[in-house]
């Protein structure tokens, strides 16, 4: 067993190294690698506790080469669809953040995205959603949840419904322009989880917002 433990922890560290980020070509040490570093950990303890004590050094081998590739796939995916948004996204007001959960977040702002007290969508803002479809369609393996938010200026009832519609008019224009549907999740939370003040114009600005965020699926 200590033997076991002890390669499973050797392999981790040799995974998590410096490496080279197939998409961008800085050397690093990311998420994705530390992902490869601990699936491979995982996966020699794993090969090495389902094999016969004869055949036991090609099962950590087998097991650590499985998981160096699972636990590193997320991350790489996940990398390259977050880079390839925010090249996408870039100076129009949208924010794209990679969380360390793995997740992807975009931040669009109610001021560029709808008119005050509106849930139309605005039609500047046509093309910005169009390029998100697109990347959206390209990585089809996230899940995509679409929440509303609002500042606090007015009836709490009012502002959860109008941010409820906000967030499914823009998952509705992303699923016309051939993002699945089926991907889609959505809620209107009014003026909730304020990001900012909202005893000023420019926090209650900041608030006024629809947050998509993208969770891979297996």
């Amino acid at each position: 067993m200590k033997f076991i433990l002890s390669f499973a922890a050797a392999a981790a560290l040799l995974f998590s190294g410096c490496a080279t980020n197939a998409y961008t070509g800085e050397s690093q040490v990311g998420k994705t690698t530390i992902g490869a570093g601990i699936g491979a950990a995982v996966g020699a303890g794993v090969g090495a506790l389902s094999s016969s004590k004869k055949d036991r050094t090609k099962g950590i081998i087998t097991g650590l080469a499985a998981g160096a590739v699972v636990g590193g796939g997320v991350g790489a995916y996940m990398d390259y669809q977050n880079k390839k948004l925010a090249d996408e996204l870039k100076s129009t007001g949208v924010s794209v953040t990679k969380n360390a959960d793995n997740t992807i977040t975009l931040n669009m702002p109610g001021d560029i995205t709808f008119a005050s007290g509106k849930a139309d969508i605005n039609s500047d803002f046509n093309a910005v959603l169009n390029s998100v479809a697109k990347v959206f369609k390209e990585y089809d393996k996230t899940k995509i949840s679409v929440t509303g938010y609002t500042d606090n200026t007015g009836k709490a009832a009012t502002n959860k419904e109008l941010s409820a519609q906000r967030a499914q008019n823009v998952a509705n224009y992303l699923a016309n322009q051939g993002v699945d549907s089926a991907r889609f999740t959505t809620a209107g939370l009014g003026s909730s989880n304020p990001v900012a003040s909202n005893a000023n114009a420019n926090g209650r600005a900041k608030n006024r917002r629809v947050v998509i965020k993208l969770t891979y699926v297996e």
